[in-house]
């Protein structure tokens, strides 16, 4: 057969494939799969640039500036504190009352500043704390870049030789890296205050004696791992929001929609992550 015929012959035969894998799959599942594709490509660049700004370019002088990331310190961390207190009090009231009420039945309340203490320190406090971040600091994050995309401040910066990641993703990387864990820290603690409030006005404990138990059920392990998770945790959220927030497309639509879609992926990396991190320290210790 000729060369041009063996041609026409192949790529005819693309054709009838593609044609065939288009009537296979549902056309959404290859739309979502392209997306899913474009958005994890852009999520691995956008985390290799981080990690050069960060630890390889300061050797070679481009250093970052310190001002900006005291800044999102305070943005995301510190006037996210009283949301965090309050919903970390909460659970600590409602964690006490609970195990209250199905250890009562055994004859095992002494056990109750036990259960609060462990279950916010390992579980409750870096999950509940990180989810809190991301409705507050993370959507905020991602619409804040998404507005600077579709009003071109992005291309400007390029455009006077300023790096957008160096510029726009460090601070607030680093910034969310130190205070996440510092507001699980701080909601641990307010989530044990909440079960002190019950069991010494509900269950007749002293508070010398609710303290006691509490530090003689945790040990070191059970806060290094609760800081683990948040850490990492960090890492998935302000990545997360960073990397939906620099590829916006469609104007305010679509700050709109990367702003939600940022928030429901990070979500579901956080609650994967802190499945797969439980098992492993689960396995290891």
């Amino acid at each position: 057969m000729p060369r041009d015929g063996r041609a026409v012959l192949d790529s005819a035969l693309v054709i009838l494939l593609a044609a065939k894998l288009s009537a296979f799959f549902d056309p959404r599942v290859l739309s979502f799969c392209a997306s899913a594709y474009r958005i994890l490509k852009n999520y691995l660049q956008l985390n290799i640039s981080l990690l050069y700004w960060i630890l390889i370019a300061p050797f070679t002088g481009h250093f970052f500036k310190i001002s900006p990331v005291f800044r999102q310190m305070v943005f995301i961390g510190v006037r996210a504190a009283p949301m965090v207190a309050l919903t970390a009090f909460s659970v600590g009231v409602t964690l006490a009352m609970q195990a209250a009420h199905s250890l009562q039945q055994l004859g095992a309340e002494i056990y109750v500043p036990d259960l609060v203490m462990v279950t916010l320190l390992r579980e409750m406090g870096p999950v509940l704390i990180a989810v809190i971040v991301i409705g507050r600091s993370g959507s905020a994050v991602a619409a804040e870049l998404g507005t600077m995309k579709v009003s071109e401040e992005i291309e400007a910066l390029e455009v006077m030789a300023i790096n957008p990641v160096q510029y726009l993703v460090v601070p607030r990387f680093l910034a969310m890296l130190v205070m996440l864990p510092a507001l699980t820290i701080f909601g641990n603690y307010i989530g044990v205050f909440g079960g002190w409030a019950v069991c010494t006005f509900a269950l007749d404990f002293n508070t010398a004696g609710y303290v006691l138990r509490a530090l003689q059920s945790a040990d070191t392990w059970d806060l290094y791992s609760g800081m683990i998770k948040s850490a990492v945790f960090a890492w998935i959220v302000i990545t997360i929001a960073c990397n939906a927030g620099l590829h916006v497309e469609g104007g305010a639509e679509g700050v709109g929609q990367a702003t939600t879609a940022s928030v429901v992926q990070a979500l579901l990396a956080m609650l994967v992550t802190n499945a797969v991190l439980t098992g492993v320290f689960f396995f290891a210790v």
